[in-house]
């Protein structure tokens, strides 16, 4: 019975209330609020109009009272009870946020103290014929850990190690504070008779040929000590047929089964086939009656994570079904400070767009949650890889307390429970940057006592997966390996040498140095990393004007005002304006702001992931931190709050290309050209390279024959900068790599800065097609720089944006309404950096 909808809501000051009347069954509650659950307490009372937007200007400081009330939810409902036929009934929340107590018909069933995971009660004795009533308690936070330790280091706050919350909810250097309470998850009522399935775990077990075998264990619970139980297991493919089956005429408490598949469809991921997706299905009958059954989708597949390769040097690499993989994707950051008001539909909407930007990874972040049931469904439907990190981030931990690290274990196990069976979960990860950073602030000084959370990543977890999921590898933490955890030789690194200028090498113990300088943060660092995995790199770039213009007061929307400042949560603001110094020059303007910070942002990570490309005989994959935003703020999305893409999301479509041609060169010296294969299939061809002067003309072209085995990068030719300029200014042309001979996007390369380019004014002819829904926008006499369509509708979808024409070149993008809503066509604003005004 789904328990979800329109609940009551009050609060209270902290002992305001007596607990056992305010739950009682006979309470009056009908002048409180009601509110959405799943959902949280700012969410319902900005729906009712009782706050204003926290994402608006300053209006999240004025939210910071609701922390610290008590509030108490209220629910109502009729239930039918059966007589005898040893039933049990189970209240589960999927989520509670965080300190709660449960009451059913006045009664105290139970406290919680973790928001990441589930909470399951027995109300069996409890629950009535007729009418039934729960209520929920929250405590504030302060309650709970105002006498606890505070420990020498936790980012942002000190208050939230002891806290088995969301992280991110105390702010992070991309979103404010937004300290959340209520019923986050969904609410139920399971009613179970004679028996149950306790758990169901399902992996591949072995791939030969076209055949593979299919592991089963299944646990049960008999709530009558003679019950007679039978199990089956069947898998059925995409049509319903069965694929194989097993049963177990007396199951005991675990029953384990073997299910072969002669002519097995593999799960892959989408770049590299079908993300083929079987229905496991599981019965429990006791004394002949179906009890219990579940179904959930299933894909076969492998993975593993190679640490040594063929030649026995150290690797980081992910093998699905054998193949070795380039990880492309991005960091996963709860998609809305609101985590429990998110509609699914925004977890649809960002896969979306990562898989329409050629991403097959995407790491969930230890600072957030354990994600939501849609987020791994999606992933699996869509064939994208998960790096699942447990929720731990840039904090000490207090691993010596018994209370706590027993609530730990908990969370640990129910989520490994849920998640692994999912044919997307690719691995586990311990914390975030934790064993990195500690090393790092020891030497610095900023910590001189012992590694407190340590037996969590390295003794707990591990203990947990031996026993819950043998399935996919564990990695103690990321970045981790080496002599430095961000060693670029051993395991996984972050490259924060760009953006925040730290100083690399480095080796353990070493105190750790930043430059705050152009030469220190530059992207053009990118090029001399050789890591092995690069799990988090980037920078950070202007949301989109619709985006910032909806959420900043009226007269603050220019460059460097307070309001605009308020966006960016980093605690250096100097390192953008670097960023564009370095590249574009510094921005006169708020529209040169959004324009060469997003350039900068798109270039850059261009500059970065094609250089990691091209060094796949080494490098594995790259992470780009991060997708999406959490609320409408300036900070390293892709995608910004109001789900439109930056520049870097359309780039991410061409430098992440399955099939990628690309150009190694920096000013003065010489150009390689390069072709990337992450296919099964080699390619032959040819691969055109053609050089124009920002006026129009060809200034040298040549061809070259292409041979590229599969899944691998070759250097086709060498040219230098005199070859192909025939005379002509570097910063007076671009060049252009180009196929006809298979599916790979068209690569534009310059040979300068842009800062340095010498661009030509240049007119649009923008033509529009409201009843197709398309716009066709031509470059006049000259190049153009950074096309730009902008509409002021959030989650909108361009076929392409942020693009460059050559010299009388067209292009044609289709606009649609991911949310099907009417295009605003007499607000389109079509620009260009070089366009002509007058």
């Amino acid at each position: 019975m789904e328990l979800s909808g329109l609940w009551r809501l009050q609060h209270f000051e902290t002992g305001q209330v007596r607990p056992l009347e305010t739950a009682s069954v006979w309470l009056d509650d009908r002048f409180w609020m009601t509110a959405e659950v799943p959902g949280d307490v700012h969410s319902a009372l900005i729906e009712r109009g009782l706050i204003e937007h926290p994402y608006f200007g300053h209006q999240d400081l004025k939210c910071r009272w609701i922390e610290q009330k008590e509030w108490w939810y209220r629910r109502s409902f009729d239930y039918s009870l059966e007589a005898g036929g040893f039933e049990k009934h189970e209240l589960i929340f999927e989520g509670l946020d965080t300190f709660a107590t449960v009451y059913v018909n006045g009664l105290e069933i139970g406290t919680t103290n973790n928001m990441l995971m589930a909470h399951a009660f027995d109300v069996t004795r409890i629950l009535r014929d007729g009418r039934n009533t729960i209520a929920v308690k929250f405590d504030p936070l302060h309650l709970h850990n105002r006498d606890k330790a505070l420990f020498e280091w936790s980012s942002y706050t000190k208050e939230r190690p002891w806290l088995r919350k969301a992280a991110m909810n105390f702010g992070w250097d991309w979103g404010p504070r937004m300290v959340t309470t209520g019923i986050w998850g969904a609410v139920r009522l399971e009613r179970h008779r004679l028996a149950r399935l306790d758990g169901v775990f399902a992996r591949t077990a072995e791939l030969a040929g076209t055949s593979a075998v299919v592991k089963v264990d299944v646990e049960t619970t008999a709530f009558r000590r003679n019950a007679e139980l039978r199990c089956e297991v069947r898998l059925l493919d995409a049509d319903g047929r069965p694929a194989a089956q097993g049963t177990a005429e007396r199951a005991g408490r675990r029953e384990d089964f073997e299910l072969e598949i002669a002519e097995a469809k593999l799960w892959w991921t989408h770049d590299l086939g079908e993300p083929y997706l079987y229905r496991l299905e599981v019965s429990l009958y006791a004394d002949g009656e179906l009890v219990d059954r579940r179904q959930e989708p299933f894909g076969i597949r492998t993975i593993e994570l190679q640490l040594k390769d063929e030649q026995g040097q150290h690797a980081f690499a992910f093998l699905l079904n054998g193949v070795k993989l380039f990880a492309k994707g991005a960091n996963w950051i709860p998609a809305d400070h609101f985590i429990g008001s998110i509609p699914d539909q925004r977890y649809r909407d960002l896969i979306d767009l990562s898989v329409e930007a050629n991403m097959n990874m995407l790491r969930v972040w230890g600072g957030g949650i354990y994600e939501k049931d849609v987020f791994y469904a999606e992933c699996d439907r869509r064939g994208v890889l998960v790096w699942q990190d447990f929720a731990f981030a840039n904090a000490l931990f207090p691993d010596y307390n018994r209370d706590f690290m027993e609530n730990v274990r908990r969370e640990v196990e129910y989520n490994i429970r849920r998640l692994r069976n999912h044919a997307s979960l690719a691995l586990w990860c311990g914390n975030n940057e934790i064993d990195w950073l500690y090393d790092m602030k020891s030497a610095g000084g900023d910590i001189t006592g012992p590694f407190y959370g340590e037996a969590i990543y390295h003794e707990l977890i591990p203990q947990a997966l031996e026993n819950l999921d043998d399935s996919r590898a564990y990695w103690p933490s990321s970045p981790y390996g080496g002599s430095d955890a961000n060693d670029p030789d051993v395991g996984d690194r972050h490259n924060w040498q760009v953006w925040h200028g730290s100083v690399y090498p480095r080796r353990h113990g070493e105190v750790p140095l930043l430059d705050y300088s152009v030469e220190g943060v530059t992207f053009k660092n990118y090029k001399q990393d050789f890591t092995l995995f690069s799990s988090e790199f980037g920078m950070h770039a202007s949301a989109n004007r619709y985006t910032l213009e909806k959420n900043i007061p009226e007269g603050q929307f220019y460059w460097n005002s307070t309001e605009m400042a308020y966006r960016n949560k980093d605690t250096n603001h100097k390192k953008g304006i670097l960023l564009m110094e370095g590249y574009t020059g510094i921005p006169r303007d708020i529209e040169e702001y959004m324009n060469f910070s997003m350039l900068t942002q798109a270039e850059g990570l261009k500059y970065g992931i094609e250089h990691y490309r091209r060094n796949k005989h080494r490098t594995s994959g790259s992470l780009i931190w991060q997708l999406g935003d959490s609320w409408p703020g300036t900070s390293w999305s892709l995608i910004d709050y109001e789900l439109l893409p930056k520049a870097s999301l359309h780039y991410a479509k061409k430098f992440y290309h399955p099939l990628l041609l690309s150009v190694d060169h920096d000013p003065g010296l010489p150009l390689h050209l390069w072709v990337v294969n992450d296919s099964l299939n080699p390619l032959d061809g040819e691969v055109r390279l053609e050089v124009y002067t920002f006026g129009g003309e060809r200034l040298y072209s040549c061809r070259v024959e292409a041979h590229c085995g599969a899944n691998s990068a070759v250097r086709l030719l060498t040219l230098s900068e005199e070859d192909i300029l025939q005379g002509a200014d570097p910063a007076s042309v671009v060049v252009k790599v180009s196929t006809a001979d298979w599916d790979a996007p068209d690569n534009l390369v310059y040979l300068r800065d842009q800062k340095e380019l010498q661009l030509l004014p240049v007119q649009l002819d923008v033509q529009r097609d409201e009843a197709a829904g398309t716009v066709r926008i031509t470059a006049g006499g000259a190049h153009v720089r950074m096309v730009k369509l902008d509409l002021p509708q959030g989650n909108l979808r361009f076929s392409d944006n942020f693009f460059d024409l050559l010299a009388g070149e067209s292009r044609t993008v289709q606009i649609r309404s991911a949310a099907g809503e009417a295009i605003r066509w007499d607000r389109l604003r079509v620009s260009a950096l070089n366009q002509h005004r007058d």
